[in-house]
């Protein structure tokens, strides 16, 4: 099967009561946009179903593939754990929520082909794209992280949690061999060494929705988050990013191990 042009990752934990609709949009979105484009949904250990619906589905999708992790290992490493297995000329990974609709990623490859290394998504640009709004309290103590975010590292963007973002692969393939964080606060890691590296990214506004069913939780999740980004200054004032880019040259101990992707199941049918 020839090389895709454009991979889009999907991190998916105990989602068996959405994930169906997700695959259902994503693929319809793909056709309809006529877009040459891999789906990789990568399964973080679920203990449902998740990974029996997937594999239904790509019995009518040939380029829809399951990457299973070794356990929980965090959306951190799931989605890094799929770009870096991702073939396309460009690679993304979406919520799988989403809570920013499919055709919205239109928005971040124009940024890319306008001459951006990575293109991320923005609740907050333009907040007349808010169609369902985040609760009261969600939004205050989002808007609490950007700004602890902005302060403690050095970033500039006014969302860096939105999960939905773009790369040229030749940029993901650098940044996310130097990732360390490996659950809810790899988002601005992420941007924080694409920084470091000098590459040119670019804050796009897009339609966005809140999911009541998110798992995030504000207080505990917000805590470790916390946690992570000292960890993440920490590691930089110690000289470790600057030290894993000198290695770039060895990436054996850096980059997750390749993980099969599941094959389809005899005599299992397609759902939708």
């Amino acid at each position: 099967m020839a090389t895709p042009q454009l991979s889009i990752v999907i991190p998916a934990y105990n989602e068996s009561a959405r994930i169906e609709a997700t695959l259902a949009r994503v693929m319809e979105c793909v056709e309809t946009q006529g877009w040459d484009a891999e789906v990789l949904v990568v399964d973080d250990g679920s203990r449902d179903s998740t990974p029996e619906i997937i594999q239904a589905w790509m019995q009518r999708y040939p380029r829809l593939h399951l990457i299973k992790n070794e356990g929980n290992r965090g959306k951190g490493y799931s989605v890094r754990n799929g770009l870096l297995q991702a073939a396309g000329d460009i690679v993304m990974f979406t919520d799988a929520d989403l809570s920013a609709p499919m055709e919205e990623a239109e928005r971040l490859f124009a940024a890319i082909h306008a001459g951006a290394d990575v293109a991320i998504g923005s609740r907050w640009l333009d907040k007349q794209r808010q169609t369902i709004h985040q609760p009261l309290y969600r939004r205050f103590f989002g808007r609490c992280f950007n700004w602890v975010t902005r302060m403690v590292m050095g970033l500039p963007f006014k969302d860096t949690q939105c999960g939905f973002k773009a790369f040229k692969r030749s940029a993901a393939q650098v940044i996310f061999r130097l990732q360390r964080i490996e659950r809810w606060g790899f988002d601005p890691e992420i941007l924080f060494i694409a920084q470091k590296l000098g590459y040119e990214i670019r804050e796009v506004p897009v339609t966005w929705g809140h999911d009541e069913r998110s798992r995030m939780s504000y207080l505990k999740d917000g805590m470790k988050m916390l946690e992570e980004m000292a960890a993440i200054r920490a590691n930089s004032i110690a000289g470790r990013y600057d030290e894993d880019i000198a290695a770039l040259k060895d990436t054996s101990t850096m980059v997750t191990a390749p993980s099969p992707r599941a094959k389809v199941s005899e005599g299992t049918r397609a759902h939708g």
